[in-house]
Parts: C-alpha cells; sequence; structure tokens
C-alpha cells in the first residue's frame, strides 16, 4: 500500500520523537482515564458520607492528575506535529528531487498542473494524516480498552451498553469510508483541472487581453471550479451526515446509561459515584472511537494522494544519468552526430531520422529547415535533454550520455527558444550558470548581447527586479538577457535557439558581429528563421522532414539545394541575398 510504503518511509528517521509521542500519549490517557474514578470516590466516600477531608485530599489528587494529563498532552501533540511537519517536508524534497530528474517527456506525460499538485496538496494531505495518527490513533486504541476496562471495573452490569454503541460506529464509519475513497480520487482530478487551467489563464494572460478571450476563459474556469466543487459537495454532504449520526448514537447511550444505571441505582445493586464513573466512561470511549472516526475518513483521500504522489516517485528517469563519473570534462567542444534517429513516444514516424553531421570548434553551424523539421529537437539532443533511439552525440569526442549534468553545464550552454528569466534581478539570472561571476563580468556579456544600453537604464542597473518568467521586460530584452546569461556561463558549445528573432535587423547584426570575438574558439550551433542571421555561418545544415537534404555555406546551398533557395525566395529574392 503506498500510504503505509511513504509514511513509514519518511517517519523513519523520526522514530524518537514518535517513541516520545507514544509515551506522552500513554500518560496523558492513564491520566484521563483515571480522573472518573476519582471523582467517583469523591460522591460515594466523601460528598454521601460528608468526608470533607476526603474529598479535599482526593480533588488536590485530581488536579494534580489534571496537570500531568494537560502537560503530557501539549507535549504529545508538540512532538506529533513535528513529526508530522518533517515527513511533510522531507516527502515534497523527495517528490521535487524525482521531478528534476525527469526528462522532459515524462514532466510532459504528467502534465505541470498535476505535478503541482502532488507536490502540495497530495502531500499535505499525507502529512495531516500522519498528524492524526499520531495525535489521535496512539490515544484512541488506548482509551477505548482503557475506558472499556474502567467501565467495567465500575459496573459489568451496564457492560452490554459498550458492546453495542461501538459496533454501530464502526459500521457507519466502514459505510463512509467506502463511499469516500471514490470521491477523494475524483477531488483530486479536479484539483489538476483547476490548477491546470488556472495556470494557463496566469501564463497567457497577454493574449487573452489581446484577443478579448476573457469572457471565454471565465467560463472554463467557471465549469472546471463548478466540477470541483460538485465533488467537493458530495463529499460534505457525507460529512454533514456524519457527525448528527455519531451525535445520535452518542445521547443514545447516554440515555440508555442514565435509564439503566438508575434502575440499578434505584435497586441498590450500583452507587451514584460509580454510575457516573460509568456514564463518563461511555462517553471517553465515544468520544476516542469519534476522533478516530474523524481520522478514518481523512485515510481514503490520504490514501488516494499517496498513490499519486508513488506513481511520481516510482516513475524511473528516462534519461539515465552518468552515476560514477569517470571521464574527464572534455577540453574540446566539436559536436558531431552519428546516425541519431530520435521520435518522441507514441508518434508515427520519428522527428530525426539518420542525422551525421559534425559542429568544428571555433566554427559557427548554423540548422535551417521549415517548421516542424526537427530543428529545435536536434539542438536539444545535445545538452541530453532527450536521448536518441539510435546513433549517439559527441562533445570534444565523448558521448553526452557519459557525462554527468554538471559537466554537461559546464560544456554546452543553451539559450531556448522561448526565452525565460527567473524571479530575482538581472544579476542572479546572469550568474545562474556561473554564480562567481563578478559585476565586470555582467557588463561584459550585456555589451556582447547588445543589452547593456537598456540595462544601464534602469534604475537599479544590474540590480533591477526581474518578475518571474521576466513578464516586466520585452520580448526582445528577454532574449538579449538569455544569450548574456549564456555568455557569462562561458561555455564550450553556444546553442542558440532562435534566440535572435524578437531583434530587429539592425539590433540582430551588432549582437551577431559581437558575437564572434566574445565566443572565440567555441562551438556555436544556430536555429535560425532569418536568412540573414545564418548567411555567414561556415556551416550551414538543411533540415527537411527530420533528415538532412543539405549542408555547405550560403552560397554553396544557394547554387545546388532547392530546399535552401526555396527558404531563401520566402524572404528574400536570390539577387538580393546573393
Amino acid at each position: 500500500m503506498a500510504l503505509l510504503r511513504l509514511s513509514l518511509r519518511h517517519a523513519k528517521p523520526y522514530a524518537g520523537w514518535i517513541v516520545a509521542v507514544f509515551v506522552l500519549q500513554l500518560i496523558s490517557t492513564i491520566a484521563a482515564l483515571y480522573l472518573p474514578s476519582l471523582n467517583a470516590q469523591i460522591i460515594d466516600k466523601g460528598v454521601s458520607t460528608g468526608d470533607t477531608g476526603f474529598i479535599l485530599s482526593t480533588g488536590m489528587t485530581m488536579l494534580m492528575v489534571c496537570l500531568v494529563q494537560v502537560i503530557t498532552a501539549v507535549a504529545g501533540i508538540y512532538f506529533g506535529a513535528k513529526t508530522a511537519m518533517s515527513v511533510g517536508r522531507d516527502l515534497r524534497r523527495e517528490v521535487y528531487r524525482k521531478v528534476d530528474s525527469l526528462s522532459a517527456l515524462e514532466v510532459g506525460r504528467f502534465g505541470t498542473a498535476t505535478l503541482i499538485t502532488r507536490n502540495t496538496n497530495d502531500v499535505q494531505q499525507v502529512q495531516m494524516l500522519v498528524l492524526m495518527t499520531l495525535n489521535f490513533m496512539v490515544s484512541t486504541p488506548i482509551m477505548c480498552v482503557g475506558g472499556i476496562i474502567m467501565a467495567l471495573r465500575e459496573d459489568i452490569g451496564l457492560s452490554w451498553l459498550v458492546w453495542v454503541a461501538v459496533p454501530v460506529l464502526f459500521v457507519i464509519v466502514g459505510f463512509l469510508v467506502v463511499q469516500l475513497l471514490p470521491l477523494f480520487r475524483e477531488m483530486q482530478e479536479r484539483i489538476d483541472t483547476v490548477n491546470g487551467v488556472l495556470r494557463e489563464q496566469i501564463v497567457g494572460i497577454r493574449v487573452i487581453r489581446a484577443f478579448v478571450r476573457e469572457p471565454f476563459e471565465t467560463e472554463r474556469y467557471r465549469a472546471a471550479n463548478e466540477s470541483l466543487t460538485r465533488v467537493s459537495v458530495r463529499v460534505g454532504n457525507l460529512f454533514v451526515l456524519m457527525f448528527p449520526v455519531i451525535m445520535m448514537v452518542l445521547h443514545l447511550a447516554t440515555a440508555a446509561v442514565l435509564w439503566f444505571g438508575g434502575q440499578r441505582v434505584d435497586a441498590g445493586e450500583m452507587q451514584i459515584g460509580s454510575l457516573t464513573a460509568f456514564l463518563q466512561y461511555l462517553l471517553q470511549i465515544l468520544v476516542a472511537v469519534m476522533m478516530g472516526v474523524f481520522m478514518v475518513m481523512m485515510i481514503p483521500r490520504a490514501v488516494v494522494s499517496a498513490e499519486r504522489i508513488d506513481q511520481v516517485l516510482g516513475t524511473e528517469p528516462g534519461l539515465a544519468l552518468a552515476r560514477d563519473v569517470k571521464e574527464p570534462l572534455p577540453t574540446a567542444g566539436g559536436v558531431e552526430f552519428r546516425d541519431v534517429t530520435f521520435g518522441y513516444p507514441g508518434a508515427e514516424r520519428p522527428v530525426l531520422n539518420g542525422v551525421s553531421f559534425v559542429a568544428e570548434q571555433g566554427k559557427t553551424t548554423a540548422i535551417v529547415g521549415s517548421t516542424g523539421a526537427g530543428k529545435t529537437t536536434l539542438l536539444n539532443l545535445i545538452p541530453r535533454l532527450y536521448d536518441p533511439q539510435h546513433g549517439s552525440v559527441t562533445v570534444g569526442g565523448t558521448p553526452v550520455s557519459r557525462l554527468s549534468r554538471a559537466q554537461l553545464a559546464q560544456v554546452v550552454g543553451l539559450v531556448p527558444q522561448k526565452p525565460y528569466l527567473f524571479s530575482g534581478t538581472v544579476g542572479s539570472n546572469l550568474r545562474f550558470g556561473r554564480p562567481a561571476a563578478d559585476d565586470a563580468e555582467l557588463w561584459r556579456a550585456l555589451r556582447v548581447a547588445q543589452a547593456e544600453d537598456f540595462v544601464r537604464a534602469k534604475p537599479d542597473g544590474i540590480d533591477e527586479r526581474i518578475a518571474q518568467g521576466g513578464t516586466n521586460v520585452s520580448g526582445g530584452q528577454r532574449q538579449r538577457l538569455c544569450i548574456a546569461r549564456a555568455l557569462v556561463a562561458a561555455p564550450r558549445v553556444y546553442l542558440f535557439d532562435d534566440s535572435f528573432s524578437a531583434l530587429d535587423v539592425a539590433t540582430d547584426a551588432r549582437l551577431r558581429a559581437s558575437l564572434g570575438d566574445a565566443t572565440g574558439d567555441a562551438t556555436v550551433i544556430i536555429v535560425a528563421q532569418r536568412v540573414s542571421t545564418i548567411r555567414e555561418a561556415d556551416q550551414i545544415i538543411v533540415l527537411d522532414d527530420g533528415v538532412i537534404v543539405g549542408r555547405g555555406t550560403h552560397d554553396e546551398l544557394l547554387e545546388d539545394n532547392e530546399t535552401y533557395r526555396e527558404i531563401v525566395e520566402s524572404q528574400l529574392s536570390v539577387e538580393g541575398v546573393a
């Protein structure tokens, strides 16, 4: 069972705290069970006989027992909460690390929204169950067993009331748990949907407003929200039914004790103090069962959440990362593709098929092709975001599969097709790949990336705040800051995935002119749609439907490659770029 396995594994490091909870709850429960017995003695031996001394001495004992009960109960709850919060923290950390180790394929298969839900709401459900278990599951059985024993000591003639009331409560609990399990699973799925819709709308708010789609998106969210509400109401209906039924059982049991106990007192078979104590013990038993019921009601949702968490933790990464790295860091930066074939799971045919080429160190290689030709996929194989199904990709003669993540990060710098900045400052984003870079290196990278002017114009310069995703700067500024971030890392291989598309022609030209000196003898691979961006490249690779259909310089391809000529003619006349 996923819930039991996760709970035991993550609770094991806190065994000392759990033992402390058990001991403290045991003392607290024994003290609570002892109080009704003392109260009965006060009534039967003190009040009925008028013995004030006995009342005072026994009353002081009750106060001391009550003090012990309160102190141990508070301490037990403290250690229980500390254990539960620690288990939740460790579980969130494990889920995060697992997600961080998954390839883009596994992340895409789960979906961003559900991964967020599983690392927050689902973990919280397991965490709350651990908390309730430590606070009530220890005291509840002790209270039930101890209460039954103490009640039988007071009067065995009323014991049948216990054997009737407790099973009735358990039958009610069993029925509700069976009803709740599928509802809680459905509820977690609905939470995934709401999170997914909300996340998509927040990220795409500018597009929504640009196309005046607020009414449509509002309706989408309303539908998802109402779907969650309907399931939640069905769950709430069961909870609403539960407590009145439990209270009815409790009150009926109380009335029965008073009725049948009163008859025994009248017949001289039972003392009033014993009747009072028996009633208190029965109430303690039923309250303990009710607390157990409340905890058990949380089990179905926690079970569903644990299964969802276990699905993530049990997913094996598609990329087998090198653990004991024996390969030295490549000293050269040349990139070679050897008969590489790659296809996405479920696709009818591969995106890349038999791709072979060499991007030499110190030179610029450009990749061009129509939309969907496989350019970005090809680039993503170099930093090992994916692994090819056939063939190999090497950097400096070393297969990327034999390099660790840290080594790949040192060797390869990627500027993605969709520029992304993290919340923080300009400086913290630029230092993302090399935290030790000083301010002078940051300004140098900004100068090369043609970003120095607009950063200096900011009131705080490189300390200017950047919103999550870089939404407080323009698209062109985001691209230039991402390029500067790669330059600060100073890798041996630069990968530019259509990284100049948001720049005007003049800025594009200045940036490319300055890149030559900045990249030095590094290998530069550029994916671009704009012909003017790659016309000066030392080598141009033409992709068509995942296959290389041409390679050479701009002039050579214009002469003898029909596909490249069509790409050029779609932008400019051949005479204008020749």
